[in-house]
């Protein structure tokens, strides 16, 4: 393979990178606009953060996130699911209305009332996060002596 047609395919990558991020920006602002999630003050902040993982596990760069994407995404958080389970989790954030979970159908579901299981293992991810400064292994030997 030439580094030409190499070059070029890291450019359409990098476009459709882009042209997905505007599409997803896009929505965004929908729901800025919208009066019904005007309420929240921290909205802004939340999507951003809801745009940077479903990029992230949006497999093809489509804009959408399918049975093999919710699959690797629940394997890498350590909640691997079956066919069938997954399934379940895409009927449940789309309404039964499709069998991929579109960007407006995850948002709803991030900051919908409901605890919609795809939700949970989201903010689960976030709070195992802000564990990462706990120490593992062993606590340390002590002796009665240093007992207050």
């Amino acid at each position: 393979m030439s580094g030409k047609s190499n070059t070029q395919g890291g450019k359409a990558f990098g476009l459709l990178k882009l042209h997905q991020e505007e599409r997803l920006d896009s929505i965004n602002k929908e729901f800025l606009d919208d009066p019904k999630y005007s309420t929240d003050e921290d909205l802004e902040e939340k999507l951003s953060l809801f745009k940077r993982k479903y990029m992230e596990f949006d497999l093809n760069d489509q804009g959408d996130i399918d049975v093999m994407a919710l699959k690797r995404m629940l394997e890498k958080l350590g909640a691997p699911k079956t066919h069938l389970e997954l399934m379940k989790l895409i009927r449940e954030v789309t309404g039964g209305s499709s069998d991929i979970i579109h960007y407006k159908d995850f948002i709803r579901m991030m900051l919908g009332k409901r605890s919609a299981i795809a939700k949970l293992i989201m903010m689960y991810e976030e709070k195992a996060k802000d564990k990462e400064d706990i120490p593992s292994g062993p606590p340390t030997k002590k002796v009665i002596a240093d007992l207050p």
